[in-house]
């Protein structure tokens, strides 16, 4: 018989902010409830179990008898909860005191619903910086744990990661434990009985160790095809059984019996890092490419195994370049979670959310918080609206609380200048009651977000076309064949056909108050496959800006001299809001026009949020005529506006200009990657109002777009719902 050791299963279940509904309750049913209903019978085994706090919310209201169950088990000292930030964000994208407020939060709720005595916590995604230990240790955290990927980057070898080590950052001290990489793909991926193989081996070399396996829960029902695997061909109840069988050497238990009873390993400082695969996910897609290459060239070198304990990727930091998109949802809540502090210090933490504006403000900041959208990998991540809308949902929310608190009155408008997106840049928010627009003068002159504060919608939750690496499979359309169960990041599934056909990169962003200028011969086709030529060199050129202010009314005026083709062309563009209106005003001119010739000038406008081919979504004329779901392609000559209609939403936007106009729209569709394969998703719409520019006798033109944003049927049903729960 080997020599005893400790087992640690620590399991990590979490749900995004914002995800689907039946998203929720299918992996509660083939996942969550499924695993407890075979772990009850097992009165030996010992596991540590962490539930995000989203996930752990929706199980509260949705499914109490779940979480009575597992509060009975803590009871029993059968399960250890582990703590963590509430709405699982990265804590290197939170300031300080959100990382605070976030694990105290939780542990609070986790005391009293659960009765859990909370020592320890998750770290989200396993994304570790060392002035964590401080923070961590400040919220009353005496251990983690993360992968032994982190300690090797620090340059430990596997044979001493049999014990947890202590760190710390400012004097405070915490505690560490290795997760075992190889243990990840074992369980639940190979037969039990390999990962008792691996278990007597360690146990041979090191008695006495601590092997740790912490991965997500959802992989024992919810990832694609373990269902039948885990349950149907019994591998938990197998895995559970093997466990039980060899518990003379092997001790199922939890992090908190290890911590209390094993002495630390020694002191180790861990550089800033995730699991492998986050470091590779997080390289520019370049270099992810390059790394895929040498880790196919050198897998038959014998010196590979060894030579990659040495060799890590990226930094999760980096996604916010890698992606604009996630820099904008960061900054966005940065510049919330800096108003929250202003105004709410004097709040009380234990205070109920819903008695005061700030303490609901700063619930939704947590949420707008939640990890999953910010970055990307082998789930959607990003590349999902609904959880990017969810971000943006939550964040608006904590933006119209603090107003409440502040006391504004009912109608103001008002516009700053300052560097909201940190990049050396001075951008503008003009914002009133019911809108508010940000402004990027040195990036065209585009606007970047359009909220709309009553739906609590950011109508620029957009995301840009960019390669990724995963690319290369799909353009050679490989598949994989069989029902073998495989991990996630192996999978190659396609979830529809012809997806090659639509891979499509963009040279520019997709925002809003684009300026173009195309060769003539331009149409619909060529400008929606990118291939229209432009002429114009404004679309990414820096504007001047000024602001220009009445009590009840805001210009911001933009300007730029550039080059169109071999002419220089002056553009001035103004956006007009007023107090209390749902109308941005937008005013351009164009100046040095050549006289012997006519420019064809287009302004680009995205809109998200809004999907396609879903009824109740339409575009309409100016009569109100339906002109089709908002994933068609239109193209309209001499019109006299357009407008877009999301009835679930209960938004109306209509775009209507001071002359007859030609309007072209398409969708912006992505292929991307998720649990379930490849995928084509929707992230917006475009719409293009253009012309072909005749000037007047001193070279100059213009043209006014009103942008008129109607929320009236979301109002109301709002004021439906009320009468009805007050009846």
């Amino acid at each position: 018989m080997p020599n005893p050791i400790r087992l640690a299963l620590v399991l990590h279940n979490h749900q995004p902010v914002g995800n689907f509904e039946h998203v929720f309750e299918q992996t509660y049913q083939e996942s969550y409830r499924a695993f407890l209903d075979v772990f009850e019978r097992y009165d030996s085994l010992r596991i540590t179990l962490h539930t995000s706090g989203s996930l752990m919310e929706w199980l509260d209201a949705r499914h109490p008898e779940y979480v009575d169950r597992l509060a009975a088990l803590v009871r029993q000292g059968r399960i250890e909860i582990l703590g963590g930030a509430f709405y699982e964000p990265i804590l290197a994208m939170l300031p300080s005191r959100d990382r605070l407020g976030q694990i105290r939060d939780y542990t609070a709720w986790l005391q009293r619903r659960l009765g859990a005595d909370v020592r320890g916590m998750w770290i989200p995604e396993r994304v570790w910086e060392q002035s964590y230990a401080r923070d961590l240790v400040d919220a009353s955290i005496e251990y983690t744990v993360l992968d032994d990927f982190h300690f090797k980057a620090a340059g430990l070898e596997t044979a001493q990661l049999t014990s947890h080590y202590v760190t710390e950052d400012d004097g405070r001290v915490i505690s560490v434990f290795p997760g075992s990489e190889r243990l990840r793909y074992l369980v639940p991926f190979a037969p039990p009985e390999k990962t008792i193989e691996h278990l007597g081996r360690i146990a041979e070399q090191t008695p006495g160790a601590v092997v740790v396996f912490g991965d997500d829960g959802e992989k024992f029902g919810s990832w694609p095809g373990t269902f039948k695997y885990i349950y149907g061909e019994k591998w938990l109840e197998r895995f559970f059984d093997a466990l039980t069988a060899n518990q003379q050497w092997i001790r199922a238990t939890t992090l908190a019996e290890a911590f209390d009873n094993v002495a630390p390993a020694g002191k180790v400082y861990l550089p800033d890092c995730s699991y492998r695969e986050m470091t590779e996910w997080a390289l520019p897609v370049g270099r992810q490419i390059d790394f895929e290459h040498l880790s196919h060239e050198m897998k038959d070198n014998p010196d590979w195994p060894a030579l990659r304990e040495f060799v890590r990727g990226g930094y999760w930091r980096n996604f916010k370049v890698r992606y604009p998109e996630s820099d904008e949802m960061y900054c966005r809540m940065m510049g919330i979670s800096r108003r929250l502090a202003e105004i709410g210090s004097a709040v009380g933490r234990g205070e109920p959310a819903g008695t005061n504006p700030v303490a609901g403000a700063r619930a939704e900041l947590y949420r707008g918080q939640c990890n999953c959208a910010y970055w990307h990998g082998a789930f959607g991540g990003i590349y999902l609206p609904h959880l990017r809308n969810a971000v943006y949902e939550h964040l608006i929310s904590a933006d119209n609380l603090l107003d409440r608190a502040c006391q504004r009155p009912d109608h103001w408008v008002e516009a700053q200048a300052e560097d909201f997106n940190f990049d050396g840049c001075r951008e503008i928010e003009l914002a009133n009651d019911r809108l508010a627009a940000w402004i990027a003068p040195a990036a065209g002159g585009q606007i970047y977000e359009l909220d709309v504060r009553q739906i609590r919608h950011n109508l620029l939750a957009t995301l840009t076309r960019r390669p990724e690496a995963y690319h290369r499979k799909v353009a050679a359309g490989a598949t994989q064949q069989g029902d073998d169960v495989a991990s996630i990041h192996d999978r190659v599934v396609f979830k529809q056909e012809g997806l090659d056909q639509c891979l499509q990169y963009d040279h520019y962003p997709r925002k809003s108050l684009l300026d173009l200028f195309y060769d003539s011969d331009a149409t619909l086709d060529s400008v929606a496959s990118g291939q229209a030529v432009q002429i114009g060199d404004f679309v990414a050129g820096a504007y001047d800006a000024r602001v220009r202010r009445n009590p009840d009314k805001i210009q911001v005026q933009l300007s730029r001299e550039g080059r169109v083709g071999e002419h220089a062309v002056r553009v001035t563009k103004g956006l007009t809001l007023e107090s209390g209106g749902s109308c941005l005003v937008i005013a351009y001119l164009l100046e040095g026009l050549p006289a012997d010739r006519n420019l064809h000038f287009g302004v680009e406008f995205n809109f998200a949020g809004l999907p396609a081919d879903v009824d109740g979504r339409y575009f309409s004329d100016a009569d109100g005529k339906n002109l089709g779901h908002l994933g068609a392609r239109l193209d309209l000559a001499n019109v006299d506006g357009l407008g877009l209609a999301d009835r679930w939403l209960g938004i109306d936007v209509h775009l209507k200009p001071s002359r007859p106009t030609d309007f072209w729209t398409f969708p912006v569709q992505t292929v991307s990657q998720s649990e379930g394969g490849f995928e084509l998703v929707h992230q917006s719409v475009v719409v293009q109002p253009h012309w072909h520019v005749q000037p007047d006798a001193e070279g100059r033109w213009q043209v006014t777009l009103r942008m008129e944003i109607d929320t009236s049927h979301a109002e109301n049903h709002h004021k439906d719902s009320v009468v009805v729960a007050t009846t």
